[in-house]
This record gives C-alpha cells, sequence and structure tokens, in this order.
C-alpha cells in the first residue's frame, strides 16, 4: 500500500476511535422504511408501528369482531331461510291432504288456539322488564299487549311446524355453527366428559347477566351430569366501573376453590361490588381474608381478565351475557326454554 494512503488509513482509524470515546460515535440508521425525518432525523415504519401498538392491537380486535358478526349473520340468514322454505312445504303439503287452503290450515291450527294479552299479563311483562324499558305513556300497554299476543302466535305457529315436521319426517342437513371456545384452567363447574359444554362469558356487574343466572342456576340443576358450564370474564367496564374489580375478585377467590360461591353472592347482589363490598362477601364466605385482599389491592389478574376480554372480542362478542354450547353462539338472555332445547340437541347428537 502507498504510504500516504496507508497513513490516511490509519489517521480515520485513530479519528474514528477518538470521537467514539468522546461520545460522538455514528447513530446507525434506524431500521424500517423512512416515513418523515425532523431535524435531520429518520422517523421509520417500525418506529411508528411500536409506538402505535396499542391501538393497532385494539384494530386487530375490532375486524376479527366485525367478521365474526358478518359469519354469524350469514349462518342465521341461511338457517332462517331454511326454515321459512321447509315451513312453506309442510303447510302446503297438509293443506292439500286436509283439502283446504293454507290460510285456512293457519286460521284453524295457529289463530283459533290463541287469546289477546290481557291487561295482567301486560301489568306482569312490564313489571319484571321495566329496567329494559325505554319510554312510557298511554299507548305503552297497549304495544306491550301486541307484543304478547304476537309471541302467542308465534308460539303456536313453531308448535303447529314441529309436528308436521315429526308428521312429514323432515332432515335437516344444515349443521349449526360452532366456534371453538377455550376452556382450559377457567372456573369450570360439572364433570369434564359432559356431552355438553357451555361457556358463559359474563359480567358481574351486568344487569342483564343478573337476570340469566337463576335460568343457569336451575339448567344446572336440572341437567345436573349431563352439561359442564365454564365461566369466562367479559367485564364491560364502558358501562359498569365495577365490573373489573370483581371479575379479579373472581379468580382471587378461585385460588381459594371458592369461585363458585363467590360468582353466586355476586350475582345475588350485583349492585354492591365496589372493592369494599367484594372483600364482604370474601370475608362471609369464610375466605382467607388476608390472601384474598393482598391479591384483589395488587391486581393480581388483571392481565388474566383482559385476555379474557380479547378471547370474547375475538369471537364476536358485543355485549353480555354471552354462552357457546358445545360451540353454538347464544347472544343476550336466553329464555330456560331455548337453552333447555340446545342441550338436549346436542345430547342427541352425541349419540349419532
Amino acid at each position: 500500500m502507498h504510504r500516504s494512503v496507508r497513513d490516511a488509513a490509519i489517521l480515520t482509524t485513530i479519528l474514528v476511535l477518538t470521537l467514539t470515546g468522546l461520545g460522538f460515535s455514528q447513530t446507525p440508521a434506524p431500521a424500517g422504511k423512512k416515513w418523515a425525518v425532523v431535524n435531520g432525523e429518520t422517523i421509520t415504519d417500525e418506529q411508528v408501528k411500536k409506538a402505535a401498538a396499542d391501538e393497532l392491537e385494539n384494530l386487530d380486535l375490532r375486524k376479527a369482531q366485525t367478521e365474526v358478526g358478518f359469519e354469524r349473520d350469514r349462518q342465521s340468514i341461511y338457517e332462517k331461510t331454511l326454515t321459512n322454505i321447509v315451513d312453506n312445504k309442510l303447510l302446503a303439503a297438509e293443506a292439500k291432504k286436509r283439502g283446504v287452503s293454507v290460510e285456512d290450515l293457519l286460521r284453524a291450527e295457529v289463530e283459533s288456539k290463541i287469546t289477546p294479552a290481557t291487561d295482567k299479563e301486560a301489568n306482569d311483562f312490564y313489571e319484571a322488564n321495566k329496567s329494559r324499558i325505554n319510554g312510557g305513556g298511554p299507548d305503552l300497554m297497549q304495544q306491550i299487549k301486541q307484543y304478547l299476543t304476537q309471541r302467542k302466535r308465534d308460539d303456536a305457529y313453531s308448535a303447529f311446524t314441529a309436528k308436521l315436521r315429526q308428521d312429514y319426517k323432515v332432515e335437516n342437513d344444515l349443521e349449526p355453527q360452532r366456534w371453538p371456545v377455550e376452556t382450559q384452567g377457567h372456573p369450570a363447574l360439572g364433570p369434564a366428559g359432559a356431552p355438553v359444554t357451555i361457556v358463559e362469558f359474563s359480567d358481574f356487574e351486568c344487569p342483564f347477566c343478573g337476570q340469566q343466572f337463576p335460568i343457569l342456576k336451575k339448567i344446572e340443576a336440572d341437567f345436573g351430569g349431563k352439561i359442564r358450564v365454564v365461566y369466562r370474564q367479559m367485564p364491560l367496564t364502558n358501562l359498569h366501573p365495577h365490573a373489573e374489580k370483581a371479575a379479579e375478585a373472581s379468580l382471587c377467590a378461585n385460588d381459594q376453590q371458592k369461585f363458585w360461591e363467590l360468582h353466586d353472592a355476586m350475582f345475588q347482589d350485583n349492585k354492591n361490588l365496589d372493592v369494599p363490598a367484594l372483600k364482604q362477601k370474601a370475608a362471609a364466605l369464610k375466605l382467607d381474608t388476608q390472601a384474598f385482599n393482598s391479591c384483589l389491592d395488587s391486581s393480581k389478574y388483571a392481565a388474566a381478565v383482559t385476555q379474557d376480554v380479547h378471547d370474547g372480542v375475538k369471537l364476536g362478542i358485543t355485549g353480555t351475557p354471552v354462552m357457546f354450547i358445545n360451540g353454538r353462539f347464544f347472544g343476550g338472555v336466553q329464555p330456560y326454554e331455548d337453552i333447555a332445547k340446545a342441550i338436549n340437541e346436542e345430547i342427541d347428537h352425541s349419540k349419532k
């Protein structure tokens, strides 16, 4: 190497080492695609994505929630349309058999079987549901009576078409939509080998979940070892300020094998769920209060509750309560009869 070139290289090396030692090392360009430059400093896509990670995660959750909702609505349309086609064929066949029109058949087998809703029925309905009824006025009771009369008509129609399905031996090969729901490691009640698993996503402070609670208790009592109930957390913190800590409290109780006891106590009194009330409930159930209080105060299970919420959103849940019966979605407060019907369908399905 020529001496001047060699000396220049040595001088450059010495200069770099000296500047490095003085804290003047060259800053490598950040990785990623350049999205902006501020006063000579490059900002890359990777930096922006990292800073926006939380918002991007929420966006992905909303996208998954919407996509699942579309799939669920599509299946619902298929099921409803298939039911209508089958019903129309059954009604036409039965009307032809009797030598009457379909309209006359429905008058004889549906309309004649119902009576208009009474004032007492309307008042009883109002008292049972007034927390969910908006508005009022003189027309309210008339609207309720119309609703109850239509419900009687729907029930009579369903009972008649169900009989026709048996008489004409209808086969329905459209499988219900099922969603994979994680159950491992979550509070559960009932035998692991039960033919039916009910996964409930619920909020201890939610009034509708409170309405579902006694219905599920009756289901548990009536179906015994045939079902396994798994509880997943879904506190709606934007609506219910105490729901998050109540969810954490249930998992703190689970540490002491008292999840279901506190679960029941909270739903039986879900208007009193602030932290002092939660601690009082734990004490009344004779939990180790020092361990429970420490668990609750430290937010030990906050991350686990958040994970449940994220899982619920990915399953398309937008409100509570929600149940998955062997993966089949049931949203909102479900009457005993509908839950029992689904359970019996799943028991029959398991025998095939």
